[in-house]
């Protein structure tokens, strides 16, 4: 048996704020644009830059309320993280044309924008709703930079050749 895999990861900003919607289920699903740029140097040696624009969409799950989250925190121009699985329809629109569409179904996101002043942002609101991953990412960050610290205590323990690891 084979095995394949379809699995896209952006980091890009986004084009306008997301259009947040409910199916006629009652599911919520959340869309936007994700822009993502690269910039060489051509022949001349002018600079070069080309944007590619990708359609995303989030859906709450069982497991993960992500439109919901998409819908307060996310914004036009913020810098997210997105990890997914690309995804191909086609459609007949009313005059009967064949339509096709691309898109990320996004499964993980990270907020990388920095916020400020955000109250709720930061999980110590009154409803105990929990924070987004990238608060709780932020956090993990500064513990990790706060931990480094600890370090310059011992400087012996981080030059120490004599260690057993295997490689």
């Amino acid at each position: 048996m084979s095995r394949s895999l379809n699995k896209v990861t952006l980091i890009g900003n986004l084009g306008n704020d997301p259009e947040v919607r409910s199916t006629s289920g009652g599911n919520r699903v959340a869309t936007f644009s994700l822009a993502t740029s690269r910039s060489w140097n051509g022949p001349a040696g002018d600079r070069q830059e080309k944007t590619e624009w990708h359609r995303c969409v989030v859906w709450n799950t069982k497991t993960s309320q992500l439109a919901d989250i998409v819908e307060k925190y996310v914004k036009k121009g913020d810098k997210l993280y997105v990890e997914g699985r690309i995804e191909y329809r086609q459609w007949q629109d009313k005059e009967g044309q064949t339509r096709y569409s691309t898109e990320i179904n996004v499964r993980e996101l990270i907020m990388l924008t920095a916020k400020s002043g955000g109250g709720d942002f930061d999980g110590d609101n009154a409803s105990g709703a929990a924070r987004p991953r990238a608060a709780a990412a932020a956090t993990k960050t500064a513990a990790a930079t706060k931990a480094g610290a600890e370090f310059e205590d011992f400087p012996g323990a981080l030059q120490d050749e004599d260690d057993d690891l295997p490689f």
